[in-house]
């Protein structure tokens, strides 16, 4: 498919979901803040770069792109979550396995809790859950989904000391009878949103309020149509700013680090700055397997191949690593084996593990050096913080 195949599809700027179709089969699917700038985004001279070979190969084979529009990017998320289930198209599921995805469970409990589980550790006993939403590609993002939606439904998550959300009205308090009940209305109006039922929702909703209102319960009355407002007027910014970013506006480097001693615990990091600001939402933690003792170069090539399993993980736009020529020549070749064009910057150091030089690009090295510098040293302390304790986790084992 190219880009001039798009003339006749009439891509609206706005939320929704998009469908690279082959005749009447579905290839892939994917949501959007903005549908046009998404979908365009698909035939861009870098896209290998930033989405990889295998998207490269969705693209040449599709035929057509069909789209759903949405109210909102947080109904956008929900819907590609839906039809991905529904659907399973053969793309998505190569781009990543179930076990990678990630859900949204509703405990069956007397005060059920909302939590997100991973699809390797999700088990679809009913026994333990009540209801099951995903599977959904970007856990970040669904982090941020769910903190909106507690702002409008307070629920409870397995925190164990639960006063702080209490107070900051994220957390219902549950002692009295009415809230135990206003609780329970708040898991029916969640399982309705994740349903994608948003209309049957506010229906709800506002038959509710008129009947707390013609009680004379107008606390409760005015509780429910803040809900509503809520609803109709979703303020998803953390999702626009997390898709612009998925769609490479923003600069993201990611840098990775190893510590050890003599091969015991070895443990790798990966660290994220993004346009200049650290991004820890996106820090990731690896116990190396496979690496042997003292070995930093296998270390590195653990780390990047493990780290370059993930797609459904923001591409960096430039790599950050530790050390010299032995560093940067593994750095590039794992890259050359998974097919990933992406520049790397070696940060080399002195005896006193200063910063001495850099080994790279030397136009990304002048604009990006501060923030080059700052995802190295993060990923410096990230990982001995890291080692330290599982190495105070091997000691309590000891004794």
């Amino acid at each position: 498919m190219q880009l001039t195949d798009l003339q006749n599809t009439q891509l609206p700027d706005a939320p929704g979901v998009y469908r690279f179709m082959r005749g009447k089969t579905i290839l892939y699917i994917g949501k959007a803040t903005s549908l046009k700038d998404r979908v365009r985004s698909y035939f861009a001279n870098d896209l290998i770069k930033t989405r990889g070979p295998l998207i490269v190969d969705m693209v040449t084979q599709a035929q057509q792109v069909e789209f759903t529009q949405t109210d909102s990017v947080l109904e956008a998320l929900i819907l590609e979550a839906e039809l991905i289930k529904k659907h399973q198209p053969s793309y998505n599921t190569k781009e990543k396995d179930n076990k990678s995805y990630n859900f949204v469970v509703i405990t069956r409990e007397q005060f059920p809790r909302v939590l997100i589980e991973r699809g390797r550790t999700l088990s679809f006993d009913t026994t333990s859950y009540q209801a099951v939403y995903g599977p959904f590609p970007s856990q970040s993002q669904l982090y941020e989904a769910l903190k909106i939606i507690r702002k409008i439904f307070p629920f409870k998550t397995d925190a164990t000391d639960s006063r702080l959300y209490t107070q900051l009205g994220l957390e219902p308090d549950v002692t009295d009878a009415a809230a135990a009940q206003a609780y329970k209305e708040n898991i029916r109006h969640i399982k309705l949103f994740f349903a994608g039922r948003k209309q049957e929702l506010i229906r709800a909703l506002e038959k509710r309020m008129q009947q707390l209102a013609k009680e004379q319960q107008f606390e409760q009355a005015a509780r429910v149509r803040n809900q509503m407002f809520a609803l109709t007027h979703l303020r998803d910014v953390s999702l626009i700013k997390h898709e612009r970013v998925s769609a490479g506006t923003g600069f993201r480097i990611e840098a990775y680090d190893a510590a050890h001693l003599s091969g015991r615990n070895s443990v790798g990091v990966m660290t994220v700055v993004e346009d200049g600001t650290v991004k820890k939402a996106d820090y990731r933690k690896f116990v190396l397997k496979y690496a042997k003792r003292g070995d930093d170069v296998g270390s590195l090539e653990e780390i990047m191949t493990r780290r370059f399993r993930h797609d459904e993980w923001t591409f960096p736009d430039l790599i950050v690593v530790d050390g010299a020529t032995a560093q940067r020549n593994r750095a590039l070749a794992v890259l050359k084996q998974l097919g990933r064009q992406i520049p790397v910057v070696n940060v080399v150091k002195n005896d006193k593990h200063k910063p001495e030089r850099f080994i790279g690009p030397e136009a990304l090295v002048r604009t990006h050096q501060r923030a080059i510098l700052l995802a190295n040293s993060e990923a410096h302390r990230y990982a001995i913080d890291f080692y330290r304790s599982k190495q105070r986790g091997s000691l309590r084992r000891k004794k």
